[in-house]
């Protein structure tokens, strides 16, 4: 789904982001430019940036179990 129409940001382009280490939304908006044109995407960005990395424990977790 394409979050941030101004630059063309997806969910899936912020979860790529987060999953590359990025763990601060001003430096995500710093790199993908999301929400600072107009800002209508501001709360959406947001809520899929909390969400990917509330996650990436999770995904971290069961990689490890599915190794061992």
């Amino acid at each position: 789904m394409i979050v941030c129409l101004c630059h063309r940001i997806s969910d899936r382009d912020i979860q790529v982001e987060v999953a590359s280490g990025t763990r601060n939304f001003e430096v995500l908006q710093d790199d993908t430019r999301v929400a600072s044109s107009c800002g209508c995407c501001h709360d959406c960005a947001r809520e899929v940036f909390d969400g990917a990395c509330a996650a990436l424990p999770l995904k971290t977790a069961a990689v490890s179990l599915a190794a061992a």
